[in-house]
């Protein structure tokens, strides 16, 4: 799908001025639909971050900073760097990272999402739309939380499925072992990662996980 300009222009703003308020403040009222875009293309993008733009489309009114989203490519292995920050506004893939799939996702640890879950307990994880809450410190250091935006994801938050960092996502041990440790439905990063990852996708922001 080849993205257009007016898409990348028009969703390229954040509309809020502060981004340091509580989860119960992140979560705004019902979407409403994307404007049309004009036939101008930009470069075009993998499906995945397409899919991604549209999902922001969709969810428009309820994902309060447009400037930049992330994309959870679980269609690629667990060694590859399969996490995406997006720049909305310029329309271009502007980090990737490592990142961990859920254990219920991958039984046989291959290194593969096998399947997606929203039921608790399945620590597996969730596809969708999600969008990033407030940060806070817990067993995995600072972490941020999210809402699940969709039917299959809308158990996220009481399933505590996080940001966070992990020992068992590493650049090394995905050469070593062929794939990185899974985790149990969250979206895990390296721990020399995670506060890149935290800062640039801050909240009131829209993450997308899908294979």
């Amino acid at each position: 799908m080849t993205i257009t300009r007016r898409q990348f222009i028009g969703s390229g703003t954040c509309v809020i001025a502060g981004l340091a308020a509580p989860s119960a403040a992140i979560v705004p009222p019902p979407a409403s639909p994307a404007a049309s875009p004009l036939a101008t293309p930009v470069t075009p993008l993998p499906t995945p971050v397409s899919q991604a733009l549209e999902a922001l489309g969709k969810h428009g009114d309820r994902v309060l900073c447009h400037d930049r989203i992330a994309v959870a490519d679980y269609a690629q292995h667990s060694s590859e760097p399969r996490f995406y920050l997006v720049n909305v506004e310029e329309g271009r893939i502007e980090a990737t990272y490592l990142v961990s799939h859920g254990r219920g996702s991958d039984p046989a640890n291959t290194g593969y999402v096998e399947r997606f879950s929203n039921r608790p307990g399945s620590y597996a994880s969730s596809s969708g739309s999600f969008l990033t809450a407030d940060t806070y410190y817990g067993k995995h250091g600072r972490s941020r939380r999210l809402h699940g935006l969709d039917p299959e994801n809308n158990r996220a938050w009481d399933r505590a499925i996080v940001i966070h960092g992990a020992d068992y996502v590493d650049r090394s041990m995905a050469e070593l072992q062929g794939r990185v440790g899974r985790s149990l439905g969250c979206f895990a990063f390296e721990q020399d990662k995670i506060n890149e990852v935290l800062e640039r996708l801050g909240p009131g922001r829209l993450l997308f996980s899908t294979k």
